[in-house]
């Protein structure tokens, strides 16, 4: 048997199985660009932050909207059936375009109206 320590709530479980020691889950990659140290959120927060942002754009009454992106970036929103940029289209009835740019960074992105004009 193993005694567990107090819990936050102040309970003491007793247990008769093997006891696994706690895992922390870093959300956060090293850069892929090398710069030495430096951490950047996991893609699946840029994702978020792209279909949030992407939302935002939509309750303000922008009917074109252009997402320019990384390339890796790109072809996750793009590639797949359905894709995710599909799912924005079910969602809410317009089309994002998206481009890919290989100047960009690698969680680099940026919108741009129907004239190319940047917003935000």
């Amino acid at each position: 048997h193993k005694i567990l320590p107090p819990s936050k709530f102040g309970l003491i479980q007793i247990t008769r199985q093997r006891v696994r020691p706690e895992m922390n889950i870093k959300t956060v990659e090293e850069n892929p660009n090398g710069h030495n140290g430096e951490e950047i959120e996991a893609p699946i927060v840029v994702i978020q932050k792209i279909t949030h942002e992407l939302e935002q754009l939509f309750k303000r009454d922008y009917k074109k909207v252009t997402l320019n992106t990384h390339p890796f970036i790109a072809a996750f929103l793009t590639k797949g059936f359905p894709s995710i940029r599909s799912k924005w289209f079910f969602e809410h009835k317009k089309w994002v375009k998206i481009l890919p740019r290989d100047a960009y960074t690698y969680l680099e992105y940026h919108f741009h109206d129907k004239d190319g004009n940047l917003i935000k």
